[in-house]
C-alpha cells in the first residue's frame, strides 16, 4: 500500500512520526487511564494492524486514540455525517422526471458535502463520490425537460467537488476520472462557466503526477478568449490564476505574472457570485495564490504576499488552505535561506494535512522537511 492508498488512521501515524510499536504503548497507557484493562501486546498487535489495513474499525478505541494522536475524531475518520433529506426512486418506474424542487435539493446535498469538506478534508470523500454515481443514475433515467441541463451542472459541481478531495488525498487517477464526468455533464448542460472550470480543475491532476506542459495545455484551451467572453468575472480570474499557477510550474514566469495581475484587476469585490456557487475568491484568496505561484518561480517577494495573506481571516478558514499556505511559506522562506522559519511553517503545515488527510500537501512537507 502506498501512502495515496493509506487510511485515516495511517496517515495520522505517519504525520506523527510514530511507528506501530510506540502507538500501541501509547495506547496501552491510555486504555488504562480510562479505567480498562489492554489486551495482550500480541493481540494489540493484530487489532492494530487491522485497523490500519481498513479491515476492522476501531470504534471502541476512539478515545484513546484521538487522545494518543491528539487529534479530534473526524481527523481519524470517526465521523457521522449527518445525511441530508434522501432522494427516493420509485422502484415501479424506469425513467425520472426531473423538476426545480429536485435540482434544488441535489444542489443542496451537494453544498452539504462541500461544507463538510471544508470541516473533516478526506473524511468525507466516500459520502460525496456516493452522491456523484447517485446523481449520475438520476440522469440517466431522466426524461428531457426543461430542468434536465441544470440538474446536468449540478452533477457537474459535485463531481468536480469529488474529484478535487481526490486529489487532495492522493488519488490523481480518481481525481482525474471524476473531472471527466463533470465536463461531460458540464457539456450536457450546456454551461460554458462550469466546463470552463471543471476543465481547468482537471489540469490539477497533471500538474500532480509531474505534467506540467500537459497541464498548461489542458487550461489554455479552457481558458481561451472565446471562453473568456462567457464565464463571469469572478471565474475569469480565477481561470487567469489558475493558468499562472501551471506557467510559474512550467517555468513561464513572465506570462504568469502578466496572468496574476489580469485576475487581480478583473476581480470583483466580494467572495462569491449567486451564479458560481462552486467558487470563493477574493482578494485574500488570491494574494495567497499569488504567492504560491511567485514561491514556484523562487520570487523573494512570495514570502510577503504569503504572509499577508496568512493574516487574512478567509484564509484561515479551511485547514487544507492554512496547511497549503503553509506549505508554500515555508518553500519561499527556505529559499530566502531562512531555514528555521522554513522548518517552522512547515511541521505546522504538516500538523494540519495530518488533520484532514492531505497527501497531496503532506508529500511536499515531506520533500521540503528532508532537504
Amino acid at each position: 500500500m502506498d501512502e495515496s492508498e493509506a487510511t485515516t488512521l495511517k496517515r495520522a501515524r505517519l504525520a506523527a512520526g510514530m511507528s506501530q510499536s510506540e502507538v500501541r504503548a501509547k495506547l496501552r497507557e491510555a486504555r488504562k487511564r480510562h479505567g480498562k484493562m489492554p489486551p495482550k501486546d500480541g493481540s494489540l498487535k493484530r487489532m492494530y494492524t487491522e485497523w490500519e489495513q481498513g479491515r476492522v474499525s476501531p470504534v471502541d478505541w476512539k478515545d484513546e486514540l484521538c487522545e494518543v494522536f491528539q487529534l479530534p475524531p473526524a481527523a481519524l475518520g470517526f465521523v457521522e455525517v449527518a445525511a441530508p433529506p434522501s432522494i427516493e426512486l420509485p422502484s415501479t418506474l424506469d425513467v425520472v422526471r426531473i423538476d426545480a424542487e429536485l435540482v434544488e435539493m441535489l444542489d443542496g446535498q451537494t453544498n452539504h458535502y462541500r461544507l463538510m469538506d471544508r470541516r473533516v478534508g478526506s473524511a468525507i470523500i466516500p459520502q460525496t463520490v456516493a452522491h456523484v454515481e447517485h446523481m449520475q443514475g438520476i440522469l440517466r433515467a431522466a426524461l428531457p425537460g426543461k430542468h434536465f441541463g441544470e440538474a446536468a451542472v449540478a452533477l457537474a459541481e459535485a463531481a468536480a467537488l469529488a474529484g478535487w478531495q481526490s486529489l487532495d488525498a492522493g488519488d490523481v487517477k480518481q481525481a482525474w476520472n471524476l473531472h471527466d464526468v463533470a465536463r461531460t455533464a458540464a457539456r450536457q448542460g450546456d454551461d460554458p462557466a462550469a466546463l470552463a472550470h471543471v476543465t481547468a480543475q482537471q489540469a490539477y491532476a497533471l500538474l500532480d503526477a509531474g505534467r506540467a506542459s500537459e497541464a498548461v495545455e489542458l487550461v489554455q484551451y479552457a481558458h481561451n478568449p472565446e471562453a473568456a467572453k462567457r464565464v463571469p468575472p469572478r471565474l475569469r480570474a480565477w481561470l487567469a490564476a489558475a493558468e499562472a499557477e501551471f506557467l510559474a510550474a512550467a517555468g513561464q514566469g513572465d506570462r504568469a505574472r502578466h496572468l496574476l495581475d489580469m485576475a487581480a484587476d478583473v476581480l470583483p469585490e466580494g467572495d462569491v457570485d449567486p451564479e458560481l456557487p462552486y467558487l470563493m475568491l477574493n482578494q485574500t484568496h488570491l494574494a495567497r495564490w499569488r504567492g504560491h505561484c511567485l514561491a514556484r518561480l523562487g520570487a523573494d517577494e512570495a514570502v510577503d504576499d504569503l504572509t499577508a495573506a496568512l493574516d487574512g481571516d478567509q484564509a484561515l478558514s479551511s485547514k487544507r488552505a492554512e496547511s497549503s499556505l503553509r506549505v508554500d511559506l515555508a518553500l519561499a522562506l527556505r529559499k530566502r535561506g531562512d531555514v528555521a522559519g522554513s522548518k517552522e511553517h512547515a511541521h505546522r503545515a504538516l500538523e494540519l494535512a495530518g488533520r484532514t488527510g492531505s497527501a497531496r500537501q503532506r508529500a511536499r512537507m515531506t520533500r521540503l522537511l528532508a532537504d
